[in-house]
């Protein structure tokens, strides 16, 4: 382990160490002050009596690598979740076994673990946001490969400041990354064997883009010393479709009385802004090829085809900009009130009576209207074998700076490689989108 690699470890470390430690005296504080005839009396405990909780979740967190691989946000938080709710498991099992579960209050060990699961991601995002500012904390990555994908690579080291990484052509780098697309076998073996002892590491990026190797399973045969990867369409099984649709049912239930207010206020902004109705009702493409009536607030005057049609006449570069991303630049259509729902997606929001009927899901394809059926093309077989979601892929990804083509390929490469955590990425997502308006007029 070198300088860089020490001094990365230790600090993270110790910073974890410490936020741990005020973890504890936080929950002490919080559980001191909830008062209940329900509840039983706290006992409190010292920290040396809790201090092997803290050496277990360490213990955990180091076993996943967190303080060695520099992994992005969303998957080391991942990783973080994982040790810590199994951490709590064990520290359960431990005080049961040792007869000592009643000497310590379950209640504060949960409101432990609990601020630890929402807390310790944060400080490592802002922990790690600070300590990669210095340069000499960065890791230099050289890239081998084609020119257009180390492109996306180095845009990715210069906009993800949580890798800590940046692109050098010099020879003080740190690690390899090789880009096989594109290349033959042999070449490839060939630059393995150059760079493999000639830094900290060596990685490779397979040649096939559109799967997502960290969620396969790796098989080895070890009599001839090859491996091979399981990978399977995980939306298409029975029980990841039933967590799924539990998850969605479950989570509209919850915010139904939010959704209730809301829909008052937006309904009586509706009728003062314009005449008609409050809802827009438009049959959409379902799972299965399954045609379904998509809920939306309406955001257009009731004479839209008529204002469309003249707006065209005096605007025909406004056509060839439709047939490339599905919609107009400046719409006459739109009320302004409409402009609002839609730039902060709220005119999607009835798309919950959707998902209560079982037609769309939280997050998923878009849903796509009938006449674009045959300009799916390919990617038709694929996004009509799910149902379409409120949310996406595509729409924390560009959203209407997407053209229809990218957006295809974005929702063919969620249903290939969709995994549970990567909805409530989308979905976390989503919200910061919507609050900066990003790609929204």
């Amino acid at each position: 382990m070198n300088n860089k690699n020490f001094f990365n470890f230790i600090t993270l470390l110790i910073i974890d160490i410490l936020s741990f430690l005020i973890l504890f005296y936080l929950s002490l504080w919080i559980r001191n002050h909830i008062q209940s005839q329900n509840i039983p009396p706290f006992n409190v405990i010292s920290l040396k009596d809790f201090i092997f909780v803290i050496v277990i979740i360490l213990f955990l967190l180091i076993s996943e690598k967190i303080y060695i691989f520099r992994y992005d946000f969303w998957q080391e938080t991942n990783k973080i979740i994982k040790s810590i709710f199994l951490a709590y498991l064990l520290t359960l099992t431990i005080l049961a076994l040792m007869k000592s579960n009643q000497e310590y209050s379950r209640l504060f060990i949960t409101i432990y673990f609990l601020l630890a699961i929402i807390t310790i991601p944060i400080i490592k995002r802002y922990t790690k946001k600070l300590l990669y500012s210095f340069s000499f904390l960065q890791k230099n990555v050289l890239l081998i490969g084609d020119d257009t994908q180390k492109n996306r690579f180095q845009k990715e080291f210069t906009d993800n400041f949580y890798l800590g990484q940046r692109y050098t052509t010099r020879d003080d780098y740190d690690f390899v990354i090789i880009i096989s697309k594109g290349m033959c076998t042999d070449h490839l073996e060939e630059l393995i064997h150059k760079y493999i002892d000639k830094s900290d590491g060596l990685y490779i990026i397979p040649y096939v883009s559109d799967i997502n190797f960290a969620h396969s399973t790796i098989l080895e045969y070890s009599n001839i010393q090859s491996n091979s990867f399981y990978i399977e369409n995980r939306l298409l099984i029975k029980r990841n479709i039933f967590i799924k649709n539990m998850f969605d049912k479950l989570f509209v239930l919850s915010i139904l009385p939010i959704f209730l207010f809301i829909h008052i206020i937006i309904s009586i902004l509706i009728k003062i802004d314009s005449k008609g109705k409050i809802f827009f009702k438009q049959p959409r493409l379902g799972k299965n090829n399954r045609n379904f009536l998509c809920y939306k607030y309406r955001t257009m005057y009731e004479n839209s085809d008529n204002l469309l049609e003249i707006y065209l006449k005096n605007h025909p570069e406004e056509i060839e900009y439709y047939e490339t991303y599905h919609k107009y630049k400046n719409d006459p259509r739109i009320t302004k009130i409409g402009n609002i729902l839609r730039a902060t997606s709220l005119d999607e929001m009835p798309q919950i009576l959707n998902i209560l009927r079982d037609e769309m899901s939280l997050v998923g394809p878009r849903p796509y209207m009938l006449e674009e059926s045959e300009k799916l093309g390919d990617s038709k077989q694929f996004i009509l074998k799910v149902k379409p979601g409120i949310t996406g892929l595509w729409q924390v990804s560009g959203r209407n700076n997407l053209s229809f083509k990218e957006r295809n390929t974005l929702e063919v490469w969620y249903i290939k490689n969709w995994f549970f955590w990567d909805d409530f990425i989308i979905l976390i997502k989503t919200i910061k989108v919507v609050l900066m308006k990003i790609g929204a007029k």
